[in-house]
């Protein structure tokens, strides 16, 4: 079950609040702290690849298309 599939089942559920409750109890994905999953693109969304540098917490896909607007050059 991906991330988005089951924020798709808690609408469904939102009038049966002990069902919601009990499902959530075991399908909910649990917070990260570490790793890939840790931090999204605030662009597109993005999980792997992440470029955390100088606060940008962007993926290298967008990072890549506005890096001149931000500033950067591209050097060689």
């Amino acid at each position: 079950m991906t991330a988005s599939d089951w924020k798709k089942i808690l609408k469904q559920l939102k009038n049966k609040p002990a069902v919601m409750e009990k499902f959530l109890k075991h399908n909910k994905p649990k917070e990260r702290k570490i790793g890939i999953a840790a931090k999204k693109c605030e662009r597109c969304g993005r999980f792997g690849a992440h470029i955390k540098s100088y606060g940008l917490n962007l993926c290298r896909h967008c990072f890549r298309e506005i890096a001149t607007e931000i500033g950067f050059q591209k050097y060689s």
